[in-house]
């Protein structure tokens, strides 16, 4: 799913930069570019951080469907 429309950034990629380290929106804005634009996606992309960085079980695969 879309979450920024803007820079045409999905759930997944979120979910892939949580797994390879990016922990805040701060950075997932410099990677991604997320809630650069107009930041209507900056809740929602926060929201997929704070489930990976909790320990979320999509998040833990690595978005990438193979176990992290």
């Amino acid at each position: 799913m879309y979450v920024c429309i803007c820079k045409a950034v999905t759930d997944k990629q979120i979910r892939r930069a949580a797994a390879t380290g990016c922990d805040n929106l701060y950075e997932l804005r410099e990677s991604l570019g997320v809630a650069s634009c107009c930041g209507s996606c900056a809740d929602q992309a926060q929201s997929i951080l704070d489930d990976c960085n909790q320990g979320s079980a999509c998040c833990q695969q690595g978005a990438l469907g193979q176990p992290a």
